[in-house]
């Protein structure tokens, strides 16, 4: 049994470019704790990435890094069998990158959150995990390591002395393994606010998600995220404030203040 009386909520942001509009980033970061932003390898522009950090320290939305492999084309969401020290250098150029943007804007970078193919693949891939967590080291070993909950990156990350926080989706289905449905699956994005408010009330209370075969698979998680790019995001992620806050249950930051 989790029953979690406080849980952070977040969402993946500055993802927006003048021909690639995925989210609307105001309204979310109206709703959410946390904020997961772009360092623009995947996504995003350094004037957009820089908006959408102002507007988050402007709302107390906790900030945190969002690298990538460098696959703008593909969103980030192709795997790379990408070489030891050219992943590291290329997570903590993105680090700094987003670091000093939103220094600019008088916030703080309290955790990293990688993104997309790269988030999955050192979920299980402890030579790319290692990668990762030396650039995180190398930068600032005080920013905590968001990860997957169950994934092998975390068991690095603590190995090296990093903080961490295990994340679940609300907007994703599970296999019975604990590991997220493929995208190229069908019923692998959920959209249902009501039912995915409901998903993860159970677990914050239980500390199970139903998997998509019907089964109960055990989730830590330390913060729910709602993507930005989903349909009806921003439905989903009020949906489950709403819910949460009726049954006493606080929303906030697991990795502190933006500034």
């Amino acid at each position: 049994m989790n029953n979690k009386a406080t849980i952070d909520l977040n969402s993946d942001l500055g993802e927006n470019a003048p021909d690639r509009v995925v989210a609307d980033d105001a309204a979310m970061l109206g709703i959410v704790s946390s904020a997961n932003v772009a360092c623009g390898f995947h996504a995003g522009t350094p004037e957009g990435i820089r908006a959408t950090l102002a507007d988050a320290v402007a709302k107390g939305v906790t900030i945190g890094a969002h690298p990538a492999y460098r696959d703008y084309e593909g969103f980030g969401r192709r795997a790379m069998d990408i070489e030891s020290a050219t992943l590291q250098a290329h997570v903590e150029y993105q680090l700094g990158a987003l670091i000093s943007l939103t220094t600019a804007v008088g916030g703080a970078v309290r955790y990293v959150k990688p993104h997309g193919a790269l988030y999955n693949t050192i979920a299980r891939d402890e030579r790319q995990a290692r990668s990762v967590v030396a650039a995180v080291k190398a930068i600032d070993p005080s920013l905590v390591l968001l990860g997957l909950a169950g994934g092998v990156v975390l068991d690095v990350a603590e190995k090296a002395g990093l903080v961490t926080a295990a994340e679940a989706f609300a907007d994703r289905a599970y296999t019975p393994g604990g590991e997220l449905v493929s995208r190229a699956e069908p019923g692998a994005v959920l959209h249902d606010a009501e039912a995915v408010a409901a998903r993860m009330l159970r677990l914050a209370r239980e500390g199970v998600i139903e998997a998509i075969d019907g089964t109960d698979v055990a989730v830590r998680a330390d913060s729910i995220c709602v993507h930005g790019d989903s349909d009806g995001a921003i439905r989903m992620a009020a949906a489950i404030r709403e819910l949460f806050e009726a049954e006493g249950m606080v929303i906030a930051p697991f990795a502190g203040a933006s500034a």
